[in-house]
Order: structure tokens, then sequence, then C-alpha cells
């Protein structure tokens, strides 16, 4: 699929372009200007019209076309320079019109989709697969799915879905079957999770579903919730759709990416209700210290903030160091805890993961009746899933073997931290956890204007795949993350590609 899907939308991003650097204006300046005239218009969907991947609706060019000076029709990529009768019509192509002349209605989405962004799976793997359907071999370093890379699911696990596939045909319990929640609750215990009963625990199809729940489950419109930056953007994109204003709080870089805490006081409001943290983190790998957990412990209790925290990769901890859950440090918090088998078990495509509220429960008593609500309408997860939870929990944890020394994660992690290290003007931290790396560019030296150009650059001339930092709501330019999951002698050909790339890329 081409990434400028209609000769329309490349006609009016040039036009949108050219007219805006006739007016000397930056997209900061166009944005400002629709604020002060009441128009709802974010950063990233103005970087979609100007990169040709998205087309405005009828008020929306409208607006834009006043704001620059020129005829909407011409904006939408007529020849004409007239305005036409109605903003609908110059946004509608010739072949959307009946013989009568009549615009025909389209179909378009829906507005809360207007600044939500995906780029883990967006406009460069779109490019991506195209080049694949053309018969190009890609070097895909870019999604966290260990299955493709030869990871494969324990035989245990698989063994015992088999056996109790012919119990698994009906619904379950809308929290999920009694032996995975009993698992989980036990596990919680071990991690030391406070006050935890069996209905305090919810099964999904994976995280990213529990987390969509929670949001539409707690946010009203213009609700506030802290959310890192870097983040993982499934959060960021389910806030949104919820109605809710993201407010992103800044992971240092300097200071090994963990959450700056003073950054996270500045930005509660009254209108705060919750915080996200992702430990460990995705996209830089990084695990947080009980002195950093505590310290947005007690950010959280001095504003009566719910908290949220994604530990998904909770098991693929390395180097010895020891994986800490936030909310066994908050009993007297209300706290929500993410986890789940996609990534430690290597069964991504089973979806099974769970989300565990424990704390000070009486805090959000009516929330969880609507986290009943929403969970019974889905009826329930996937029940096969569920039924290996009580297996996998247990036993031999065969991931154990993946993050140690000659482990495959443990080695990959070095080769690719050690290797992008040796590479002129790219820095890098090494990761605690998890299989991601988030790089930076030498600003002077590159000159990064514009991260999604220099992920589409890499892939078209190397065929590397990567996501941009921007994918990830981190504003500064220069910075990507790779995924380390391939084998080795895929991890050297794709640094070698890399850093011949690097030899000469500049914007």
């Amino acid at each position: 699929m081409e990434t400028h899907t209609a000769p329309e939308y490349e006609t009016f991003a040039g036009r949108l372009e050219e007219s805006m650097k006739r007016r000397g204006l930056k997209q900061v300046d166009v944005i400002r200007m629709a604020d002060e005239a009441g128009v709802k218009l974010g950063k990233s969907k103005l970087s979609q019209y100007v990169g040709g991947k998205s087309f405005p609706r009828p008020e929306m060019l409208a607006f834009l076309a006043e704001a620059l000076g020129v005829s909407a029709a011409w904006l939408a990529g007529k020849d004409e320079i007239a305005e036409p009768e109605d903003a609908a019509a110059a946004s509608a192509p010739e072949h959307d019109k009946t013989k009568e002349g009549r615009t025909m209605r389209q179909f378009t989405k829906s507005h809360k989709l207007d600044n939500v962004l995906y780029d883990v799976r967006g406009p460069v793997v779109d490019e991506a697969n195209r080049m694949e359907d053309e018969g190009t071999h890609v070097l895909k370093l870019n999604i966290g799915n260990p299955a493709p890379f030869g990871f494969r699911t324990p035989d245990e696990v698989i063994y015992d879905m088999r056996r109790q596939l012919t119990e698994c045909e009906g619904y379950s319990e809308s929290r999920g079957l009694f032996s995975a929640r009993k698992a989980i609750m036990q596990y919680d215990q071990l991690k030391g999770l406070p006050n935890v009963e069996m209905n305090d625990i919810y099964t999904g199809n994976g995280v990213s579903e529990l987390i969509n729940l929670t949001m539409q489950a707690l946010l009203d419109d213009g609700d506030e919730i802290l959310i890192p930056s870097p983040d993982y953007p499934l959060w960021t994109a389910c806030a949104t759709l919820a109605g809710g204003h993201v407010v992103h709080y800044l992971c240092d870089e300097k200071a090994h990416w963990y959450p700056d805490v003073e950054d996270i006081k500045r930005k509660v409001t009254p209108r705060t209700k919750a915080i996200v943290i992702i430990n460990p983190n995705n996209p830089t790998g990084v695990l947080y210290p009980k002195e950093v957990l505590e310290d947005i412990v007690e950010v959280a209790r001095e504003n009566q903030l719910m908290i949220l925290s994604d530990e998904i990769y909770d098991r693929l901890v390395m180097d010895g160091k020891k994986h800490i859950s936030i909310a066994s440090l908050a009993p007297d918090l209300f706290c929500i805890t993410y986890c789940g088998l996609s990534k430690s078990h290597m069964i991504a495509g089973y979806r099974i993961g769970w989300m565990t509220i424990s704390g000070n429960k009486d805090l959000g008593r009516d929330f969880m009746m609507g986290i009943n609500m929403l969970s019974n309408m889905r009826l329930c997860s996937n029940v096969p899933a569920q039924s290996i939870v009580q297996t996998a929990l247990g036993g031999h944890q065969s991931v154990n073997d993946y993050i140690v020394p000659g482990g495959r994660v443990y080695e990959q992690r070095n080769y690719v931290y050690e290797a992008l290290k040796a590479m002129d003007g790219v820095e890098v931290v090494k990761p605690d956890a998890a299989f991601y790396i988030f790089p930076k560019l030498d600003p002077d030296k590159f000159h990064i204007t514009d991260d999604e150009r220099f992920a589409l650059d890499l892939l078209r001339q190397k065929k590397v795949l990567i996501v941009h930092g921007k994918g990830f709501n981190w504003e500064t330019p220069g910075y990507f993350r790779i995924v380390y999951l391939p084998r080795i002698e895929t991890l050297k050909d794709a640094m070698a590609k890399l850093a011949d790339f690097l030899s000469y890329y500049h914007q």
C-alpha cells in the first residue's frame, strides 16, 4: 500500500505546504491560528495533512483555505481558482459527483480519530509492506512479536491448551476463568501487591484491550491523564479516544531515561485523574529503581491520583536486576497493574493479559462498577488462552534461559548496544529489560528534522525497518526504536547497513 493513497492527497499536501511557505508560516503558527479561531487542529493531524497521509473534512478545509488566504477549491487540488458554492464541493473529487452535479456523500472516519496515531504499525510499515509485495526483502526491527524471530511457545503450554480445548467452547465468567485468576492472584501476592482478591482481577485479549477498557471507564471529556514521553502509543491513543486530555511527562535520557519527577509535579493540575508508568519501559528498555517508584507514589499520594502501571515485561529483566511493582509501594492508593504472557512466554498471538486492582479499593468503587459493565459487554476474553495461564505462571520459567549470559535476548541486546555505541554520531542508553533500544542521532551531524522521513529513507535505501521516535510521542527529532529480537546473524546484517547509511546521511 502506498504511503500516499490518492493523487488529491498529494496535490493538497503540496499546495498546503506551498501556501504556508508563501505566508512564512510554520505548523505551530497554523495550530495557533486554529486555536484562536476555535478550531480543533492538533499537531499530529496537521503533520498528516502536510505529509500527504490525510485529507481534511470540508469544515477543516474551509478553515485552512481562509487562514492561508487561498481558494478552498485550489487547496483541495482543483485547477479552478474560484471558490465553489460550498466547502464540501471543494473537498469532493470529480468522480464523487452524480451526473446532475450533486455531491455524493462521503463516509469519513470519526473526528475522535483526528489526533490519534499508532505509527508502530503506521505509514512506514505500509511502505515496507508495499516493498515486500513487490519482492523486496526487508529486515524488520520494528515490532515486539517474538514468534517470527524463532522464539517458540513452551511445549507444556501448547500441550495443556490442546488438552483443554474441548472444555473452552463456551463463554467464561466475564472476569475470566477461576483457574487463571487464582494463578494470577498468587503471582500478584509474590510480587507484593496489597489487598488483592479474586474479583479484583480481569483477564483480557492482551493488555491492549484492558488499557482501552480502563480509559473508557475512567475518563470524562477533558479529564487529564499523565503519560510518559516517550510512551507506548496505545496509552495516548486510548486516552484520547476516551475523551481525555493527555499530558506527557518527560523521561530523562541523561538520567537513564527515568521519569522526571519534577516535571511530573509541574504538570499535575486539579483535572489530573491518573498517572501511567510503563515499567520496564517500552521503547527505552529501562527498568525503574525503587527510589524512582517511591517518588512517583508520593506525587500520586499528594495529589490523590490513580496509578496505572504497565508491567508486561516484568519477567524480561537482565543483569541480575529485580522488577518492583509500584503497587507494592502504595497500599493506601488505588492502583491497577497490567501484565500478561505475550512477551514472557512468547505467545503474543494467543492474546492473554490481565489487570489487577489493588490498594485502597474504597477510592474507586464507582469506577469498578464501570469496569464491570464494560467487561460484561465484551462477554469474556479468549477462553483457550485463559486455560493455560495456570500452567504458564507455574513451574520452570523458560524465559529465564533467554535473559542470562549465553541466552538469546541477553546476547542480542549486548550486540546491538555495542554496535550502536561504535557508530559515529549515535548515543544510546543500555537497556535493562524487554527487547527494545532507543538510540539518539547527533543533531549537529545528521540534522534530523523529520523522524518519519529518516525512517522512510533508511527503509528505501537499506531495506531496514525501524520505528521513528515521534511514533512514541517523543517530539525531539533524531530518535528511533530498534527491536533486537532477530537472531545475531540478522542483527549483524542490519547494523552493518545502518552504519553504512549513517556514514553519509543527513537531512
